[in-house]
């Protein structure tokens, strides 16, 4: 499989990574009337891309790149202060490393799942994901960066009702932030992982703490 087809199959919406039962925060904002149609949704998406997103990306580049992961999964541990977004990127990064080992497998991939049975970070698994399909870090912080954007959009059409064309508007319109964050992160990917980027989004993470004690959600987070 060619580098560019494996980069289309990794970010593929269908790619059983799990991603699809997850809102990205976008259920608690919808809740609290932060996101409200689309003009709003396009807004929470700048957000998180340039924030949460940025991290992630960073992190996807540097595990492609050839960083230890386990250094990289302790790394997105001090990243995420909400225990709910330490146990969800968990949850995430062990489906999408069944998925990977499934299309992709190798060594790299085998070591990590057994050093973290129970997962690892998502970023940290996507980006040895990227590594084991043959793709760059460049690669790897594209596919972070458009998941973070990609998958509240998705989620906010089921919570919403909201057009998908009005969504799929919102992306198109977020491409060249994408590909601003996607280049920004696999920029600084060789160099040491503490200076990795660690921007906050303190309000995702708030949410995200009383959206886990919900009684009934749609999403798991």
């Amino acid at each position: 499989m060619s580098g560019s087809a494996a980069l289309l199959v990794l970010a593929d919406g269908r790619f059983p990574a799990g991603g699809h039962a997850h809102s990205g925060g976008a259920e608690a904002a919808v809740r609290a009337g932060r996101i409200r149609d689309a003009e709003s949704l396009h807004r929470f998406c700048a957000g998180r891309l340039h924030t949460a997103g940025l991290t992630a990306a960073a992190l996807a580049a540097a595990a492609a790149a050839g960083t230890d992961p386990l250094v990289l999964d302790e790394a997105a541990d001090a990243r995420t202060p909400s225990p709910a977004l330490r146990r969800t990127a968990r949850k995430l990064g062990r489906q999408m490393m069944r998925a990977a080992r499934a299309a992709w497998p190798g060594p790299e991939l085998d070591a990590l799942a057994a050093a973290r049975p129970k997962g690892a970070h998502q970023p940290v698994v996507l980006g040895l994901a990227a590594r084991s399909a043959g793709l760059g870090p460049l690669d790897a912080a594209y596919a972070a960066a458009y998941e973070n954007a990609s998958g509240p959009a998705t989620a906010v059409v089921r919570l919403l009702s909201l057009d998908p064309f009005d969504a799929t508007t919102v992306l198109a319109r977020l491409a060249p932030e994408i590909e601003e964050v996607a280049r920004r992160a696999a920029a600084v990917c060789d160099g040491p992982v503490d200076d990795l980027p660690a921007a906050s989004a303190p309000l995702l993470e708030i949410t995200a703490e009383q959206h886990a004690a919900w009684p009934v959600r749609l999403f798991a987070s």
